[in-house]
């Protein structure tokens, strides 16, 4: 049984979006799709519904086949270091989903997957999501299906919002990748957009993919399957 992988992109606004756009041009000629991870607002007040050709962008990146993914709403009001819905009781994370889902569907970008910031995520945050409507989370050591209540052990390998980008780290993700694809397992590596610039991490991170893809990994995107032969276009 063939393994699967996706690969995953934070952080895209108007400053990263040329650094993305080009690296999603590398998977695309690898035949890899993109899942991004969206936040409304993010550090250095950055709003993304003032920024419409980020917006235009991502939505024609789904059209073509990638995945939204809700990442957060606020970066820049959250202090703690592990992510904005790491440690925020069931009520306070309901009111954070509601005001980003809002936005996003306003934006044309509505998802129903979610992925926390640093990939941590509450008690009180996963008990609510699917009363706000998502059907699935990707955790930092797994993928749920919060429908069914079922989830599939796989750990994220990440450059940057809470993980390592020092080349020693770079070197770890490809080999933990290349181990993972061995195995047939879901290989899962993200990166932060702001790291795509810098020659190392993004040499990584297209040094797992190839790894992965030569180990017969299917590429995929987070998402969520109503019934085994029908997708849903989250």
């Amino acid at each position: 049984m063939a393994g699967q992988l996706i690969v995953s992109i934070s952080g895209v606004s108007e400053r990263t979006l040329a650094d993305v756009a080009s690296f999603r041009a590398q998977l695309h000629d690898r035949g890899v799709p993109a899942s991004f991870l969206v936040a409304p607002r993010l550090k250095g007040g950055y709003r993304l519904d003032r920024d419409p050709g980020t917006v235009d962008w991502l939505a024609g990146r789904r059209a073509d086949g990638d995945a939204i993914v809700l990442h957060g709403f606020d970066e820049a009001a959250t202090k703690a270091r592990k992510g904005e819905f790491a440690t925020l009781p069931a009520h306070e994370a309901n009111l954070r989903l509601m005001a980003a889902d809002r936005t996003l569907e306003h934006l044309g970008l509505r998802t129903r997957l979610f992925a926390a910031p640093g990939w941590n995520v509450s008690p009180g945050a996963v008990t609510v999501l699917p009363r706000n409507g998502f059907r699935l989370l990707a955790g930092i050591s797994g993928i749920t299906d919060l429908i069914r209540d079922q989830t599939v052990r796989t750990r994220v390998l990440g450059i940057g919002e809470g993980f390592l980008a020092e080349p020693w780290w770079c070197r770890t993700l490809v080999l933990s990748a290349e181990r993972t694809a061995r195995r047939a397992g879901v290989v899962r590596v993200a990166v932060a957009a702001r790291h795509l610039r810098r020659p190392g991490p993004r040499q990584a991170m297209l040094d797992a993919v190839d790894l992965a893809l030569m180990h017969g990994c299917v590429p995929t995107v987070y998402q969520w399957r109503a019934r085994p032969a029908l997708s849903d276009a989250a």
